[in-house]
């Protein structure tokens, strides 16, 4: 326990620097940019050497955040934990694992927010492990545990719906991969939890709760807190 305890600390010691490390990488291409191109305006007249520079700069911050984005994914799917159900001791390498790849995914929402829903966010999503089908429009950026999250295709997630493949509880944490089959509707600002299984076709509404592991049968749409049927795939009411 107490090289656990150990490790624990050192890593901790570590975060902060190394994050400093990835922000800076990321931000190579666009300082790269900027004094390539800056020459260019600096000998122009004064205006439009203003003008230029803040366009180059723009650049230059867009291009870092799209680089820290995707690199985070590399990293989060690299330390992440690809574990199936089960539940694991708080002070364990699992968890350091998943603490790890949750660090990374704060440190991507400097800016993924602004590349939702784009390719650019999904193939965030992919690099983290997730296991995304083809033709989703994925409108958030508070998909968690990608490892453990698989979604079929030409799914819908709606603005700031979360989507968690875990929880913390009896001092354990619980990891139970969540699968959002082809054509669901996950509602925005809904909230999907540990162990789910949605249906092909079915609907999450907007601001539900879907409890931990509740099975979400096809065509079926599912509304409340907690969330519940409010309609069948035949069309009809539940008693």
């Amino acid at each position: 326990m107490k090289s656990f305890e150990f490790v624990q600390n050192l890593l901790t010691t570590l975060v902060l620097p190394m994050l400093a490390i990835v922000v800076g990488i990321a931000a190579t291409p666009g300082v790269w940019i900027f004094l390539e191109f800056h020459p260019l305006v600096a000998e122009q007249e004064y205006w439009i050497e203003i003008l230029g520079t803040g366009i180059l700069l723009g650049f230059g911050v867009m291009i870092w955040g799209v680089t820290l984005v995707l690199l985070s994914g590399v990293l989060g799917g690299l330390t992440g934990p690809r574990v199936g159900e089960g539940r694991y001791p708080l002070r364990s390498f699992v968890t350091i694992q998943w603490a790890f790849s949750m660090l990374f995914h704060r440190v991507a929402l400097f800016f993924l927010p602004k590349l939702v829903p784009s390719f650019i966010g999904t193939l965030y999503y992919r690099l983290s492990g997730a296991k995304i089908g083809k033709g989703c429009q994925l409108n958030t950026e508070n998909v968690n545990d990608c490892k453990s999250v698989i979604i079929g295709n030409n799914v819908v997630l709606g603005g700031a719906c979360t989507i968690n493949a875990h929880l913390v509880e009896k001092g354990e944490l619980v990891m139970a991969p969540v699968v959002i089959g082809d054509g669901a509707l996950i509602g925005a600002k809904s909230t999907v939890q540990p162990g789910c299984k949605i249906g092909e076709g079915a609907v999450i509404a907007t601001m539900a709760v879907l409890p931990k592991w509740t099975e979400v049968p096809a065509g079926e749409v599912w509304a409340g807190i907690p969330a519940k049927c409010i309609r069948r795939a035949d069309g009809s009411k539940p008693e």
